[in-house]
């Protein structure tokens, strides 16, 4: 391996521009850059393109454009959607103790001004016991906030039996889908996703943009965080980020036509290096291997400390946390709900693989990372 090259596995932290993504934003930059709002031609070309943004959007989730609200990405989506609730008479959060920093810190954000939370531990694997979702909801329960698939371990929720048992209590469904649109098919409509989150950078589109898809079906009155120009439909203020916008249209549009494709090349590279890795003594996987997105895979490595293996490993770009944080001497806490030890989570390595990762680079991470494990934890 070459000093310059770097073998890329932290896809889910965020992923290469696809060059399709970039052509087609390049032109909003400097040729088509007038006021989406605009009422001149200029203007009412480019609110044109975003309407046909929203459309891509929203036809990768199966929902309508009038449903998707962009947003700077899904942190900025998760916060909306549930600071959108405040005023919203019932006053009981559920969500599980393995979600991200956006949906927890939100939820204890929602706690000060006087909501109660519920915050549900998963079992060993990751996967949240659905019972446990049924006895805590009350009649002032508003709301259950669940990842479709966690960012640390991949894990995969059953997110058609959550869905039946708030339809049957009349609880609103909050879906952060961050890791998962774009990779695998989501059907808003079949699942019965009232609000979701999503983010452009996560499958090949810029940074800076996302989407909150708010289910008109279920007629929710939502507050907005950002007041100013009343632009979409007064819910989110502030000129749009048009180039942005067009980005996450054309990466939807890719994902439609391409994931499928992408999903049998990535799992079946994925398995490969987990294959490699598992010849570590003692190492092991973190959450369920059979409900989890294909991309993921979080490996631990007794003995070996994880940061020292990310800085040993150089070139090759991997994380031991989430997205936002990707070397912390603090040992996860999606890892540590799960039953972990402090040791084993700061032992664990997350890999994501992506649409441009080849067979190459799974080989030489399988060699430089297997030497290096054996290596640190010789010396340990």
């Amino acid at each position: 391996m070459s000093q310059q090259q770097i073998v890329y596995l932290d896809n889910n932290a965020t992923t290469r521009v696809d060059d399709r993504v970039l052509e087609a934003m390049l032109p909003y930059f400097t040729e088509f850059y007038a006021n989406s709002t605009g009422s001149h031609i200029s203007g009412l070309t480019i609110k044109e393109a975003v309407e046909n943004a929203a459309w891509q959007t929203a036809d990768l989730i199966n929902a309508e454009a009038e449903e998707i609200t962009f947003t700077s990405g899904a942190t900025e989506a998760i916060n909306l959607a549930i600071k959108g609730l405040i005023y919203q008479d019932r006053k009981h959060i559920v969500t599980i103790q393995t979600e991200h920093k956006a949906v927890l810190e939100t939820c204890r954000f929602m706690e000060n001004i006087g909501f109660e939370v519920t915050y549900l531990p998963t079992r060993s694997d990751g996967i949240l016991d659905i019972q446990l979702l049924e006895d805590v909801i009350t009649d002032n329960t508003l709301v259950f906030i669940g990842m479709f698939s966690n960012n640390e371990t991949g894990v995969i929720q059953n997110v058609s039996a959550i869905s039946e048992i708030l339809k049957a209590k009349n609880v609103l469904f909050m879906c952060d889908a961050t890791q998962a649109v774009g990779k695998i098919l989501i059907d808003v409509k079949e699942l019965g996703i009232d609000l979701l989150a999503l983010s452009a950078h996560k499958f090949y589109g810029p940074k800076g943009v996302g989407a909150l898809y708010v289910s008109a079906k279920a007629k929710i009155k939502m507050q907005p965080q950002i007041l100013g120009g009343g632009q979409q439909k007064k819910l989110r203020s502030g000129t749009l980020n048009v180039p942005g916008i067009i980005g996450l249209g054309k990466a939807s549009e890719i994902a439609v036509n391409e994931q499928n494709e992408n999903q049998k090349r990535i799992e079946f590279l994925r398995n490969k290096l987990e294959t490699g890795l598992l010849q570590f003594e003692d190492a092991f996987v973190n959450g369920n291997t059979e409900n989890r997105i294909y991309n993921t895979s979080n490996i631990c490595f007794p003995g070996v400390n994880s940061e020292q293996l990310i800085l040993a490993l150089g070139n090759i770009s991997v994380s031991n946390g989430a997205s936002c944080s990707a070397v912390t001497s603090e040992p996860s806490h999606v890892l540590k709900a799960m039953g972990l030890t402090d040791q084993e989570a700061l032992s664990s390595i997350r890999f994501s693989l992506g649409r441009f990762t080849t067979s190459e680079e799974i080989d030489i991470a399988v060699e430089q990372v297997f030497e290096s494990a054996r290596r640190l934890q010789e010396t340990s």
